[in-house]
């Protein structure tokens, strides 16, 4: 007999992964004083090894950071770390030479709040029930939106892309859509200004990769039809009148795309030159299995 388990739980939707967040640098150097020594990410060995383009791995996701003029998120992503003591060590570290920039920490309850050298808010959480077994991940893009424009957003994402979508209250409006296993984008109503959209993107994985772009591509917001396996969107719509509600360019693969679950190299922040141990240079974006479970 079947146990008693809610197995729409297990639904996942059409876009199956949130890989990446791509925001332009003007320097690499502190780019990597940020996001590799003070964050304890690690730069991508294999692809974008140059001084025009760095990709750095957070567990399954990466941030892309093409160097050009800084681009703002208009809003916060939320990373898990697996030790809050290890990661403020580190930023403290690089305090001094990230001196006259936008650097900034500040701690919560519940996160750290980590602002880069050009003013990109990072909220770096420990593993925790809510991301599921992760140990090193990207579980949330928030984006702040204008009044009146979540409802439609959730609209757009389960109309348009299949994505499951639902609403929340806490704080205002917001409309939060499923982006992966333990993933979510995040849309935040404020009062707020807003900054004007500067082209930073998202990228996405879709199980569904032709239907939204045929729906997409009636409705004339194709921006770039890249290959085979990806195109690109920017506008947020509301698919019943077509208002324009938020931009945020797409990069949207197929799971035929030669990227897609590429294994990701992170390594362990902790080990140094100083206490090296053979053995222990990886660090595991996943957190162990609990022991004693009916499996």
């Amino acid at each position: 007999m079947d146990h008693v388990y809610d197995r729409a739980n297990e639904d996942l939707g059409n876009i199956v992964h949130l890989e990446h967040v791509n925001l332009r640098v003007p320097d690499q150097r502190l780019a990597t004083l940020y996001y590799v020594s003070g964050l304890g990410l690690t730069r991508d060995p294999y692809l974008m090894t140059g001084v025009g383009n760095m990709w750095v791995n957070v567990g399954r996701s990466q941030f892309h950071l093409p160097v050009g003029g800084a681009q703002l998120l208009r809003g916060h992503v939320a990373i898990v770390l697996p030790s809050r003591a290890g990661l403020l060590r580190r930023l403290a570290a690089v305090r001094r030479d990230l001196e006259g920039t936008r650097f900034a920490v500040q701690e919560h309850e519940e996160y750290v709040e980590a602002t880069c050298p050009w003013g990109n808010r990072i909220r770096c959480y420990e593993p925790q029930d809510r991301f599921g077994p992760v140990a090193l991940g990207m579980p949330v893009v928030s984006c702040d939106v204008p009044p009146g424009s979540a409802e439609a957003i959730a609209r757009f994402y389960r109309e348009i892309l299949g994505a499951p979508a639902t609403m929340d209250d806490r704080g205002g409006p917001i409309a939060r859509v499923s982006v992966g296993i333990g993933q979510e984008m995040v849309f935040h109503e404020t009062d707020r200004p807003i900054p004007p959209y500067d082209g930073h993107h998202i990228q996405i994985y879709l199980a569904g990769f032709s239907g939204p772009h045929r729906r997409l591509q009636e409705r004339g917001l194709v921006t770039e039809g890249s290959d085979q396996h990806q195109y690109r969107f920017r506008e947020i719509i509301d698919p019943a009148s077509g208002r324009p509600l938020f931009t945020l360019e797409h990069e949207v693969r197929s799971m035929r795309h030669p990227l897609y679950a590429r294994p990701l190299v992170n390594r362990n922040p902790d080990l140094s030159a100083a206490n090296y141990a053979p053995g222990h240079e990886a660090l595991a974006w996943s957190l162990a299995p609990m022991t004693g479970t009916d499996l």
